[in-house]
């Protein structure tokens, strides 16, 4: 028994599948518009697609073919819990029947559904709450009730769509931890743009950009290789896409990166070519590969050196940059170039002067880059 989900709506651009297990976590991630929330509204009967077809646990959610108006289950009879950015409590119910009214809509008896919200109230740490209305609760209070309600019906899908979103940073993390317990071997899709939510929450991670899924595997898996512009940010890599010829990433705008294949199965990427890229010490006669397969040359901003001139000596890649910020991280400071980062010591910021505007030259030997196919 599991989830499979096909789904097409054609005026936002989404066409997905996928297919989640009995007792597995699955982060969905993308930047704004990629259609992860068309994902979590069309299984939980917010969003009609125009054609697909859902299937959970051997129950059919929806099956549409455009032509007819096909199947399609309402929403109170999917199995299907949700939580969502904002809590949507029922402002004239307290606490406990705010959490009762699940059980009680699905034919529990009152004092069944009382018993049945107290028990989840224990779940999320907010027995104290069941007195209260949802007006006298702070934003993670509420979230940690509105949890409590999705979770009273037994659903056989939870559906998290940015859960975290709304809460302030002393809420957050009481509420991952939270999540992290009552989730544990339960089947449930997340909707986050925080990798700390698919680190600690989910088993798989799925990315979405431009209503497709471009990259989905093991949460460590993908964010160690990552083969998608939106996870290699999330991992915090430089990448550069082109073609692969050899040890080379031959970019569309000419420039050349030298690096070292991958070991093993995994992919590295990010950003686009990047005009103004030179190559110290690479073959001048390197062929363009112009029928190459698709590639990407990824590096961590540690790698990277900054010069205010292009360095000579062994083989190494070199880009011509234009400073936009400077981020204090820690013990260093990474400077922001266009879709490159270096991280550097503070003494040589103010070595080199660096500031936005500065056109200055980051530099990475060829053996700290790693090339992957697309």
């Amino acid at each position: 028994m599991s989830l499979t989900l096909e789904a097409v709506l054609a005026a936002r651009n989404v066409d997905v599948s996928l297919h989640v297990e009995p007792g597995e976590t699955v982060a969905v991630m993308g930047p704004n518009g990629a259609g992860k929330s068309s994902v979590v509204q069309s299984l939980a009967g917010l969003l009609k697609p125009d054609s697909g077809r859902a299937v959970l646990d051997g129950t059919t959610l929806f099956e549409l073919s455009g032509a007819g108006p096909g199947r399609w289950l309402p929403p109170h009879a999917r199995g299907v819990g949700v939580l969502a950015q904002e809590p949507l409590l029922f402002p004239h119910l307290n606490v406990l029947d705010n959490v009762a009214f699940g059980p009680r809509s699905r034919g529990a008896s009152r004092r069944e559904s009382r018993e049945a919200a107290r028990r989840w109230l224990g779940e999320v740490d907010a027995v104290e709450l069941a007195r209260r209305m949802p007006a006298e609760l702070s934003g993670g209070q509420a979230q940690r009730v509105a949890l409590a309600r999705a979770l009273a019906t037994e659903p056989s899908l939870l559906l998290l769509d940015e859960p975290m979103a709304a809460l302030d940073v002393n809420s957050t993390p009481f509420l991952r931890s939270l999540l992290k317990r009552v989730l544990a071997g339960r089947r449930a899709i997340i909707v986050t743009h925080d990798v700390l939510d698919a680190l600690m929450l989910a088993d798989r991670i799925i990315v979405m950009e431009g209503g497709r899924i471009v990259e989905s595997g093991p949460t460590a898996a993908v964010l160690a290789h990552p083969r998608s512009s939106f996870a290699a940010s999330l991992a915090g890599l430089n990448v550069l896409t082109g073609t692969l010829s050899g040890t080379t990433l031959m970019m569309s705008d000419g420039g050349r990166v030298a690096g070292q294949p991958a070991a093993g199965p995994g992919g590295t990427p990010v950003g686009d070519g990047f005009a103004g890229l030179h190559t110290q010490g690479l073959a001048a006669e390197a062929p363009r590969a112009e029928g190459g397969p698709e590639g990407m040359a990824a590096f961590p901003p540690s790698a990277v050196s900054v010069f205010l001139a292009p360095p000579a000596g062994s083989p190494r890649n070199c880009f011509a940059v234009v400073v936009d910020q400077l981020e204090p991280q820690g013990g260093h400071i990474r400077v922001r170039a266009g879709a490159l980062a270096a991280d550097v010591s503070p003494a040589a910021v103010a070595e080199l002067g660096l500031a936005p505007g500065a056109e200055v030259f980051f530099v990475v030997k060829a053996a700290e880059v790693r090339l992957y196919p697309a």
